[in-house]
C-alpha cells in the first residue's frame, strides 16, 4: 500500500485576469426634463367649460341690465323735470325712472299721446302712487314701437313731461 505524504494542488484564482474593454460609467449623473407640459384630463376640461359658461351667462346678464335707460326724476339743482326728457328705447327695453331729488313724482303715460292699443293704465304708475324717497324707481318695458307722451302728475303744470321714442 502506498502513502501519500504530501501533496501540492494548484487552484487557479481569478485575479489575474482581465475584463474585455468597456465604457467607463460617469462619475456625475446628468438629468434631461423636459418642459412642464400641463396635463389636462377629461373632468378638468369640464370644470373649466362650466366656468366659461357661467362666466358668459354673468356677462349676457349684465347686459341685458347695461341695455336698460335711466331717467331722473328732478333735476341734481331741484328743477322740475324728467332728464333726460326726450329720448328713444328699442322696443322692450327697460325704462328706468328714478327719483333724483326728495320731492315726490310718478310717471303716467299720456292715453291720448301713446300708440293706439296700448293700454295707458298698464303701463303707467297709479295717479295717486308717488316715488317720495331719492333712489325710489319705476320701472316698465314698452313693446309696441311709437311716440309715448308721459308726465307727472304733482309737476305737469310746472313742465315735467317727456316723450320716448320706442324704435
Amino acid at each position: 500500500m502506498a502513502t501519500v505524504t504530501s501533496a501540492t494542488v494548484a487552484i487557479p484564482t481569478f485575479t489575474g485576469l482581465k475584463s474585455p474593454a468597456t465604457a467607463s460609467k460617469p462619475t456625475a449623473a446628468v438629468r434631461v426634463s423636459s418642459p412642464a407640459v400641463p396635463k389636462l384630463t377629461v373632468r378638468a376640461s369640464l370644470k373649466d367649460i362650466g366656468v366659461a359658461v357661467a362666466a358668459t351667462a354673468a356677462s349676457a346678464l349684465l347686459a341685458s341690465n347695461a341695455l336698460a335707460i335711466e331717467v331722473l326724476l328732478g333735476g341734481d339743482d331741484g328743477s322740475l323735470a324728467f332728464i333726460p326728457n326726450d329720448f328713444s328705447v328699442a322696443a322692450g327695453e327697460k325704462i328706468v325712472f328714478k327719483n333724483n331729488a326728495g320731492f315726490p313724482h310718478n310717471v303716467v303715460f299720456d292715453e291720448d299721446e301713446i300708440p293706439s292699443g296700448v293700454d295707458a293704465g298698464k303701463i303707467s304708475m297709479n295717479e295717486e302712487d308717488l316715488l317720495n324717497a331719492p333712489g325710489e324707481v319705476y320701472e316698465v318695458n314698452l313693446t309696441e314701437k311709437g311716440s309715448y307722451s308721459f308726465y307727472c302728475s304733482p309737476h305737469q303744470g310746472a313742465g315735467m313731461v317727456g316723450k320716448v321714442t320706442v324704435n
